[in-house]
């Protein structure tokens, strides 16, 4: 038997956003339809606009991406007319509207295709910036007809240690590039967090991120936030990592920077696995895994988690594609959303090392999802005690989300006494007081 045990009188710090996403809602022109419900209901805190030029509900190539904000390189950045927010205005106005904060990705998308066209070092670094700085203006400040969105998150390119496909040049160069930007936007913005570059999973690994902290504290390079990612179904990828690069920011001159991991996802390869990694994501064991990973990165030093992808897409496991019906990890991430809104963390504890566990409390109510995740094909049922202790008596709801459940009561129980559940292997379980 697995044993939980949830204090609800030991508050232990804060809950972080970790239910946001890389990609808003799917809409109709006039904002309605689409996923824009489900996000209100999720509660997304920030997304990430990256790789949104892919679909075409958000202007395709005509949104977000530098290229397409800004089409002709040669014109005049400081002129109105150089610029082409149509589109963008309209994806982030969609965000906003369904209550979430942006993220914003300076730069380009991946090209995953044999000829490259936007991912090639910019021919002028200083007017690459400058071109930055009016978009900045223009969704901050109201500049050339535009927003007062405050805008928080600025994030320079998207990883450049993946060449081709996101950097065609040197790693060097893109030092430069960077440290051009950054001083550049941080100099334009004092208040605002600039950071990146969104790092690939294997430069935490080879000491590439290290390697670019170090070179950007040598230069003096402001940074406010070090992005990077990871896809594994491996929970420890995640919290090795973490580790790995608060070290980094630590030891190498930024401790006050964030730990933002803005790309992850479950993963089994990136090569004869994928097949089965994209069924894996919109089943019962995707679900489980990010719930699982939630609760685990909740205890780390990472600052904020971004699900990629909320765009229809093979790595989506929020809504199906066309017909936007809610897959199973739509359901994790609301499990999660109930934790967040108490944002008081409070202490639990599972003795099992596949049987995860989050609980938060506000003083009046508490929430708490257990989740049992295994990505063993052999695993079998586990039978589940939880306890939660309230110093004042409580009734909880008892939410279950697996094959045969989509977040459905299935009972009531109350504090102080133990509640034992027998769950079939990647279940989650959401106990609370005021759903």
């Amino acid at each position: 038997m697995a044993n939980v045990n949830i204090n609800t009188d030991r508050v232990i710090g804060n809950i972080k956003p970790l239910h946001c996403t890389v990609n808003g809602p799917v809409a109709n022109h006039d904002g309605s339809g689409g996923t824009m419900e489900g996000f209100r209901e999720i509660g997304v805190p920030h997304v990430r606009v990256h790789d949104s030029s892919f679909f075409d509900n958000y202007g395709g190539e005509h949104s977000v991406d530098i290229s397409g904000i800004f089409p002709n390189f040669d014109k005049d950045p400081y002129d109105e007319a150089s610029y082409d927010f149509f589109y963008t205005d309209m994806y982030l106005k969609r965000i906003r509207d369904a209550g979430s904060d942006i993220f914003y990705r300076l730069g380009q998308r991946i090209e995953v295709r044999p000829k490259k066209y936007n991912v090639h070092p910019p021919k002028d670094f200083k007017k690459w910036a400058v071109i930055c700085e009016h978009i900045i203006r223009h969704y901050n400040e109201g500049w050339n007809e535009g927003f007062h969105f405050c805008i928080e998150y600025w994030e320079i390119w998207n990883e450049p240690d993946n060449p081709p496909a996101c950097w065609t040049g040197t790693m060097e160069q893109f030092y430069d590039f960077f440290e051009v930007a950054a001083k550049h936007l941080k100099g334009c913005f004092p208040n605002l967090k600039i950071g990146g570059p969104a790092l690939a999973e294997w430069s935490v690994d080879n000491g590439n991120l290290r390697r670019f902290v170090t070179e950007m504290h040598k230069r003096n390079v402001p940074l406010d936030f070090l992005s990077w990612h990871t896809y594994s179904r491996k929970i420890e990828d995640y919290t090795r990592r973490a580790k790995i690069v608060r070290e980094a920011l630590d030891e190498c001159g930024y401790p006050h920077a964030e730990s933002v991991l803005d790309e992850w996802n479950y993963l089994i390869n990136w090569k004869d696995g994928m097949p089965e990694t994209k069924r894996k994501i919109v089943s019962m064991e995707g679900a489980a895994m990010v719930a699982a990973n939630q609760a685990t990165v909740q205890n780390t030093s990472v600052d904020m988690l971004m699900y990629y992808d909320a765009r229809p897409c093979g790595f989506n496991g929020l809504f199906r594609a066309f017909t936007y019906e809610k897959y199973k990890a739509f359901y994790s991430m609301l499990f999660f959303s109930k934790v967040y809104k108490l944002r008081g963390q409070v202490e639990s504890h599972s003795d099992d090392g596949d049987v995860y566990t989050i609980a938060a409390a506000d003083g009046e109510n508490c929430a708490a999802v257990v989740t049992y995740y295994t990505y063993d094909a052999a695993a079998t049922e586990k039978t589940v005690s939880i306890t939660v202790t309230a110093p004042a008596a409580k009734a909880f709801d008892i939410l279950l989300l697996d094959e045969d459940h989509d977040a459905e009561v299935i009972g009531r129980a109350k504090a102080n006494t133990p509640i034992t559940l027998t769950l079939r292997p990647n279940s989650v379980v959401l106990l609370a007081s005021n759903v």
